[in-house]
């Protein structure tokens, strides 16, 4: 009898974790002529490739442009490729051909890269920023402060925490059990409507913690640093005596505060008013931020700094005078 007790307090113990077999996206709902904004996604994820292809193959052939500062610009383009090859297709394959069903494990795969990325992404922002407070406030200790090896270091710090903070994201969602809807209001499987979905029948405080969390490590702790450094870069700016000096360092900022201010301004607005912003503005809004920012970044950096387009120049020239000649040559 007391074997039976025991046994019988044994299964009354064990949790049942309930997993459904696909959950559905539900993305935009009401917007007529949503296929046109497919299509423009389209052709943003087209450029994006391009453009960051580009910019990778020119840092990986021209030996001029392997410094620690282009280390981190070529570990935002690869970033940049990979957040939107995470993103896009799946998106395109969902809505503009009517597959918004998505299994259990792709939903979780699907949420830990895109994730992942976009982490990813504002770390390198803030590497960057490291990199332009060093250059400018202390321009004489710049190669001490910022070498390769550190420059590495930063980068591989950014992955490691990137992927830590992921996969713990992702390891909550598994610990949920799904006993109502499947709809996840979102145009990804994006780790707070999915929680949401589990909150009747699940303990989700630390799912919500996590939620909160989250945007502290993507906008707030690298923005504060952001700023922090840009106070210290005004301040330095206001020190150098000669205006061309000025200028120069003027114009190796901004290419990077217009990165910072595509990134970050757009998500910042869409969490503060999340509240007052109509659920189909909310996903455009953050769609776009996803999508946009990889495509600029190349651009901005191939029209803004000097030393890039010279190098892309130069590179371009010895491609045609190598294709001229084996033309000549046959």
């Amino acid at each position: 009898m007391t074997f039976l007790n025991s046994n019988l307090n044994l299964t009354e113990n064990i949790t049942t974790i309930i997993r459904p077999p696909y959950f559905y996206i539900s993305g935009f709902t009401g917007i007529p002529n949503m296929e046109y904004y497919y299509v423009f996604l389209f052709l943003v994820y087209i450029i994006s490739l391009m453009g960051n292809a580009i910019v990778m193959f020119v840092i990986f052939m021209d030996r001029s442009l392997h410094s620690p500062k282009y280390i981190a610009v070529f570990n935002l383009a690869f970033t940049d490729v990979c957040e939107t090859t995470a993103l896009v297709p799946k998106l395109l394959d969902m809505f503009l051909f009517g597959r918004q069903l998505i299994s259990y494990d792709q939903c979780l795969t699907n949420l830990f890269f895109v994730i992942i990325f976009l982490l990813l992404q504002s770390f390198n922002l803030t590497i960057l920023s490291y990199d332009r407070l060093v250059a400018i406030c202390c321009p004489l200790r710049y190669h001490m402060l910022v070498s390769h090896r550190s420059m590495f270091q930063l980068t591989g710090a950014a992955w490691a925490l990137a992927l830590l903070v992921v996969l713990i994201y992702v390891g909550l969602i598994t610990r949920l059990s799904f006993c109502g809807s499947v709809v996840i209001n979102s145009y990804f499987c994006d780790h707070y409507p999915l929680y949401i979905l589990a909150a009747p029948c699940s303990d989700v405080l630390p799912n919500r913690v996590m939620s909160n969390l989250i945007p502290c490590l993507i906008l707030y702790i690298p923005m504060i640093f952001i700023i922090a450094s840009y106070i210290c870069i005004i301040h330095a700016l206001f020190t150098i005596t000669h205006p061309q000096d000025r200028y120069k360092a003027i114009k190796t900022c901004t290419s990077h505060l217009i990165l910072v201010a595509i990134f970050y301004l757009p998500i910042n607005i869409t969490y503060i008013f999340v509240s007052y912003i109509p659920a189909n503005i909310r996903i455009i809004n953050l769609s776009l931020t996803s999508v946009l920012p990889p495509m600029l970044n190349p651009i901005i950096y191939v029209l803004k700094t000097e030393e890039f387009k010279e190098s892309a120049k130069s590179l371009l020239k010895s491609v045609v005078k190598r294709a001229v000649g084996s033309l000549t040559f046959t």
